[in-house]
């Protein structure tokens, strides 16, 4: 079994690769204490390429669909590769990789790795944006996207790109979504559906139910607009006076 966790940064992707490092999944040669698979910079580049064919039609809107048919560049395929050497090379009968920055790029993972499992991991996006992470300023990543000084609005900017991007990319033959509220509020259930996916059994790790629903303890502004229909979607609470009847 192969199997890789997707999420953007701050969605609580860490919780799902101490779990699988705990159940005996090998996840990598080195981890950093969020469980990312490091060094990351060939990923990082290989995300910079897939941004080179991604097209801004402005606002909240992007366009891939050149991204799901065209030949994947070789130099994409070798960094990906290169990033990816220890779990691949691994002859554990499990193992697998978590990295958020491979979510930029996950279409073209996805055509490289058509038959691994994949572990969609989703969090209130209200409170997803409250820190920083090194995925905030897409221009970073080469993807074009409205300029702000606002530091939240660019963190939601960040949020519905990553979001968008995973929703257009055609789906894998093994997909799984979870929400980071119900791995922590409701462990077990939870576990229990990822055991019955992936076809082993599932250590229990500790977890803090004041993770859950930051965002109303929080000052600053963390709800935008363009967050409504996902947080529908996925069954999120509308901040009161925001919703649309």
């Amino acid at each position: 079994m192969f199997v890789t966790v997707i999420g953007r940064g701050h969605s609580g992707t860490r919780a799902m690769s101490h779990t699988l490092t705990a159940s005996g999944v090998f996840m990598g040669e080195r981890l950093n204490v969020s469980g990312d698979l490091v060094p990351a910079k060939d990923l990082y580049e290989a995300s910079r390429i897939f941004a080179r064919h991604v097209r801004w039609l402005g606002g909240i809107e992007w366009d891939w669909s050149e991204l799901h048919t065209m030949p994947i560049p070789d130099e994409f395929v070798a960094a990906v590769r290169t990033y990816l050497a220890s779990p691949l090379a691994s002859t554990a009968e499990h193992r697998g990789w978590k990295l958020p920055e491979t979510t930029l790029c996950h279409p073209w993972i996805q055509r490289m790795f058509p038959d691994i499992r994949y572990i969609f991991w989703i969090r209130n996006p209200r409170d997803c944006i409250l820190g920083g992470h090194f995925t905030d300023d897409l221009a970073r990543w080469g993807v074009e996207y409205p300029p702000t000084e606002d530091l939240r609005l660019r963190r939601a900017y960040s949020w519905i790109y990553q979001y968008k991007l995973v929703k257009n990319a055609p789906r894998p033959e093994h997909w799984i979504e979870v929400r980071f509220e119900d791995f922590v509020l409701d462990q077990d259930r939870t576990l229990a559906r990822l055991e019955e996916y992936l076809g082993i059994p599932l250590t229990r790790i500790p977890v803090r139910p004041e993770t859950v629903g930051r965002c109303e303890r929080d000052t600053g502004k963390n709800y935008f607009d363009f967050f409504e229909p996902a947080m529908r979607e996925y069954g999120y609470t509308i901040p009161a006076g925001n919703a649309v009847s």
